[in-house]
């Protein structure tokens, strides 16, 4: 359903609410929870996410009382509804009386029940009950006016290896190859005297004396993520028979392994995420950006929504440290300045018992006088008066690739190395962008819907997997006058993780200019690297991890490996193809000069994309015609208006900036003192 978030947001304004469990509380809770709400400024709550035993205690036994309560409360005040499908934990007498729904791992251990997630995907059972208990919330609140948004399941990632998943699978294997002999051939079962003669001897990758089949895994996983989304697109239907205007959508986790979401964008009427940053991580805003750039470039460029994120501490890490709630404010107006478009917790009330009791939430355990509870109050408010940003587009020039073929395949047993991280690479790249005040996109290689000359610069730090016809319009994209800039250990294999033959990257070694013949890991300490060529004069840095045997091909050579195995090859270059110009970066470089940052910077200024970079812990992002400037430090800072402007769109006139939050107007060549985690939203006119 296309425009699902904005018929929300035209109404609502930017979503502000979270998780609600009021199946956890008596019912006197109910109503001091609305009134809290209300002054706090809540309008979506998440309802009934893990409420399936308090709605059908025994099989076909419903209790929805005290579910018509609590949503007639809610409406009475104001406050819209994203309802769930409970089905993401069942109750316990599903896996009491049919133990063949619970799951089996790997090495073929079952589950019990007593948790959350305790559901195989493939079981009969666990799907005929959890369409029947959607089928009864469906019914019976399609037309009640506080219902505005569906929510089916939750955070879908169960993964199971039991034999009814080896039957689904095999039929998965069916429809995608028709026959065994282009199955073994796919799968190169020749090698290890793997050929199947009889489909029903084909099984999940469970523990076995040695490494498994790496096609074998890479299509189990791509199994895995179409079995959850066929049980997402089972309850989407069930709610569709009923309600045929709401939008049905579920929650993503940002990077999880565990499906690949961009198979799934298509079947989300809002694409909603879950973020959790680490308050200890020195990384933690450039990581989270990262993540909106994500779920931005799965909405198409378009507005998200964040799902879920704490108030203050999780529960579930080793150690877990609390934020601010000037902190808080940075996340959630970093991510409002990111194009997402509501801001919603898990959850509303701590819990008093339960495994995430110690799981912050909106109102504390200690209640609403609390820095917590005021800071949500505080922010509430803020939001309100930031309506006018909803829908507004995000300026951005740059794209991420990132798929999750090459996620899976990358991190594979028996490589060459198993210390070059993809998701890692990732980071190290988008970090120094961030550094820089560089906005990028993150968007797929793998799919033709991409339109990658709308960016001026596409970066590919860990694109292990290449098809042809990703390489094609890799190839389009920079003869047509696009920049590139290409990662250590890319191109190396197919989609079926089987190397490429020639020299590396096979498919588009014409267009960077440069070819490799193997893959070198390096030494604890790295490799020297060094420098020449105009613009790179009197640079060092240092090479870790993994390098590439290499050959310049036509590509001006402006690095090289200065000792080590490599000694001698190509480690950065620069090739002309087409109109377009092509980077090549055949290592993780490190370095206070002659880093990833020294060659990104040169790229960028190759493409003609200009640097918003104001200083350690500052962003600025251009939604608009608003400037969102951040300071994500503890420490004090200014910002110069005049080239935070410089980077805006073009259309950014050079008068006066008007704050939204405080109603100031500043010269537009001013600079701004910010404060500690300070945020200012300043627009050229009011959107």
């Amino acid at each position: 359903m296309a425009g699902g978030l904005a018929r929300l947001t035209d109404e609502l304004g930017i979503l502000y609410g979270g998780d609600y469990n009021p199946e956890q509380w008596d019912r006197e809770v109910w109503r001091e929870d609305v009134a809290l709400m209300r002054e706090a400024g809540v309008n979506l709550v998440t309802v009934g996410v893990f409420s399936w035993s308090h709605l059908e205690p025994r099989p076909g036994e419903y209790r929805f009382a005290w579910l018509d309560e609590v949503l007639d409360l809610l409406h009475d005040a104001g406050i819209a509804v994203d309802l769930a499908t409970p089905v993401a934990s069942p109750p316990p007498w599903l896996g009491h009386r049919h133990p063949e729904s619970l799951p089996t791992t790997a090495d073929g251990t079952v589950l019990s029940y007593g948790s959350r997630n305790q559901f195989c995907p493939s079981s009969d059972a666990y799907r005929t009950a959890a369409v029947a208990i959607a089928e009864q919330v469906a019914a019976r609140y399609a037309r009640h006016p506080a219902v505005r948004m569906w929510h089916a399941g939750n955070e879908y990632g169960q993964v199971c290896f039991c034999d009814r998943c080896a039957e689904r699978f095999r039929d998965w294997l069916r429809a995608r190859y028709g026959t065994l002999d282009d199955l073994n051939a796919a799968w190169a079962t020749a090698v290890w005297s793997q050929e199947y003669g009889d489909w029903a001897e084909i099984l999940p990758p469970r523990v076995a004396p040695y490494h498994r089949n790496p096609a074998q895994e890479l299509d189990f996983r791509r199994f895995g993520s179409d079995l959850l989304l066929d049980l997402y697109r089972e309850q989407k239907a069930v709610v569709r028979r009923h309600d045929r205007d709401r939008p049905v959508t579920t929650n993503l986790m940002g990077f999880f392994g565990g499906i690949d979401p961009h198979d799934w964008r298509a079947d989300l009427d809002v694409v909603a995420d879950d973020a959790y940053p680490d308050p200890a991580s020195p990384d933690a805003a450039a990581d989270a950006a990262l993540v909106n750039h994500l779920a931005r470039g799965l909405a198409g460029g378009g507005s998200w929504l964040r799902m879920e994120q704490a108030a203050s501490a999780v529960s579930w890490r080793e150690h877990n440290l609390t934020k601010s709630p000037e902190r808080l404010r940075t996340e959630v107006l970093q991510a409002l300045a990111h194009g997402c478009d509501g801001a919603l917790f898990f959850q509303w009330r701590q819990a008093r018992s339960g495994p995430e009791r110690f799981h912050s939430a909106m109102l504390p355990v200690a209640g609403a006088d609390t820095a917590v509870h005021q800071g949500v109050r505080s922010l509430g408010a803020e939001l309100r008066a930031l309506r006018g940003l909803v829908g507004e587009p995000v300026h951005r020039r740059v794209a991420l690739l990132w798929d999750w073929t090459s996620w899976w395949a990358a991190t594979q047993v028996a490589l060459p190395t198993a210390r070059l991280d993809p998701l890692a690479t990732l980071q190290a790249w988008h970090r120094e962008l961030w550094r820089l005040g560089v906005v990028a996109d993150v968007v797929p290689a793998d799919r033709a819907d991409v339109a990658l000359h709308d960016y001026d610069l596409v970066l590919a730090p860990a694109q292990y997997v290449l098809d042809d016809d990703s390489a094609a319009r890799l190839d389009a994209y920079v003869a047509g006058g696009g920049h590139l800039v290409w990662g250590p250990f890319g191109g190396v294999a197919d989609g079926l993780s089987h190397l490429h033959a020639g020299r590396s990257p096979a498919p588009l070694r014409h267009v960077l200019g440069v070819s490799a013949e193997e893959w070198v890991p390096l030494p604890d300490g790295g490799s020297a690297v060094a420098w020449s060529g105009a613009g790179v004069e009197g640079l060092r840095g240092t090479a870790a991890t993994l390098g590439e045997r290499t050959r310049s091909d036509g590509a001006d050579v402006l690095a090289t490996y200065d000792d080590g195995p490599l000694a001698g090859c190509v480690a950065v270059a620069r090739h002309a193809h087409g109109s377009g110009r092509t980077w090549y970066v055949g290592t993780a470089l490190a370095g206070p000069a002659g880093g990833l940052g020294d060659v990104l910077r040169a790229a960028l200024d190759d493409a003609g994309v200009l640097l918003g970079g104001q200083g350690p812990g500052v962003e600025t992002v251009w939604r608009g015609g608003v400037l969102v400037a951040i300071n994500h430090a503890d420490r004090s800072t200014t910002l110069d208006l005049a080239a935070a402007r410089a980077v805006g769109p073009a259309a950014v006139p050079t008068a006066v900036l008007t704050d939204l939050l405080t109603g100031a107007r500043h010269d537009g060549s001013a600079t701004l003192p910010l404060a500690p985690y300070d945020v200012v939203v300043l627009a050229t006119g009011r959107p």
